[in-house]
């Protein structure tokens, strides 16, 4: 029997913080795919298989083009028209344009290249450990610790002079954080296009050591530029941030695998893939069929929405075993918390070295690392923030 889902977002149950909400889990229940009305009429579908989002991600029928969104999962948009992506914001798009915008950035962005990065990476942590330590406990790991580590890791490779660093990362931290009104945001965002416009030309003037200035020997324009970096922003900051401070949360209302992680440092990289796939912060993403194509036993006519639901995905039965437990010694792999085929996250490479170099430091550091209060009273993101993850965190040790 066809199932569907009428209201999106769900809310996650009171005491599961890391859990996808029920309503989706139950869909996955009921088959891989279900129907999703929007607001506006429009008749979509929600895809919460893991076979079944990997293989519309693999699928060029499926366009992420941004002016075919035309449905929106939580707001009636009326006869808006959605503008095209603008130029350079390449996850926007389709092949040619795609590609074009996306593979003078591959060769920067290789295990080899991420991995030179450890040591920095190293020296970054430490310092945030030993300012940790200086001013003592208790204290909000979001702040002190979660956003500056991928912050300033993300400003380095794009170049950003360290006296601008602060006032770029407060703006940055406004449009992606999605905890501040609609005037705030708008007003964050278009002062990050600015300086980012302002960054690209003082890199045409004076190039130096950074993923932008490597890039002004192609033919890309300063606008297109301007469209790549806001993407590295997207895609190297907020998601790595949260995926830091959510994963702590997560071990630490895990005390066996904590205490096992603890133990065993050759967990590490398993660790980091299973926090990866149990927690999926990027949630949601659309398609939009260019033609009709056959999906899960429906027809799925062209021009029709599709939602992809990575968070139930990656908690798929049947792909891995009792998905709903955090095991850091998980033999079945293969999330989809990046994506999959073209549009598979660039920085996935980047995000791994962070959390694998920033999780151990901050575990072994602080060895009685704990909540410093009832895990009920950790403030979460709303589900409609595009990255879930916690709003603060409050933590505290023994000294």
């Amino acid at each position: 029997m066809e199932h569907t889902v009428t209201t999106l977002p769900a809310a996650r149950e009171p005491g599961c913080p890391f859990d996808p909400p029920r309503e989706l889990i139950q869909a996955r229940e009921h088959g891989p795919i279900s129907r999703y009305p929007f607001p506006d009429g429009h008749q979509g579908w929600l895809v919460t298989g893991y076979d079944l989002v990997r293989s519309v991600l693999a699928d060029s029928r499926f366009s992420s083009r941004k002016e075919l969104m035309r449905h929106h999962p939580t707001i009636d948009m009326g006869d808006i028209e959605v503008p095209p992506a603008a130029p350079g914001e390449f996850l926007l798009m389709d092949e040619p344009q795609h590609g074009r915008y996306r593979k003078p950035l591959v060769g920067r962005f290789t295990v080899r290249r991420m991995r030179l990065l450890t040591e920095r990476v190293e020296q970054i942590t430490a310092e945030h450990l030993d300012a940790m330590e200086e001013a003592g406990p208790p204290t909000d790991l979001v702040t002190a610790f979660a956003k500056p580590i991928p912050s300033i890791v993300i400003c380095e490779l794009l170049g950003v002079p360290y006296r601008d660093r602060g006032s770029f990362q407060e703006n940055i931290d406004k449009f992606l954080g999605g905890e501040v009104g609609d005037e705030e945001l708008i007003a964050a965002y278009t002062a990050t296009q600015h300086y980012l416009a302002e960054l690209v030309a003082a890199k045409r003037a004076n190039p130096t050591d950074d993923v932008l200035s490597d890039l002004l020997d192609s033919d890309l324009t300063d606008e297109e530029l301007r469209g790549i970096a806001l993407i590295l922003l997207a895609a190297g900051f907020d998601t790595t941030a949260n995926m830091l401070a959510l994963g702590t949360f997560a071990l630490l209302s895990n005390p066996a695998q904590l205490t096992a992680l603890r133990a065993d440092p050759t967990l590490t990289d398993k660790a980091v893939e299973e926090l990866l796939r149990y927690l999926s912060v990027a949630k949601t993403f659309m398609r939009t069929t260019l033609e009709d194509v056959e999906l899960g036993g429906h027809t799925i006519k062209a021009g029709t929405t599709v939602i992809l639901s990575y968070n139930t995905a990656n908690r798929d039965p049947d792909r891995f075993t009792d998905p709903h437990t955090l095991d850091l010694a998980r033999q079945d792999g293969g999330h989809l918390a990046f994506g999959h085929g073209i549009h598979q996250c660039l920085g996935q490479q980047l995000a791994r070295v962070e959390m694998r170099v920033a999780l151990p430091a901050l575990l072994n550091r602080l060895p009685t690392l704990r909540l410093a209060v009832p895990a009920e009273e950790v403030g979460l993101r709303p589900e409609t923030a595009d990255i879930y993850g916690v709003k603060s965190l409050p933590v505290t040790w023994d000294v």
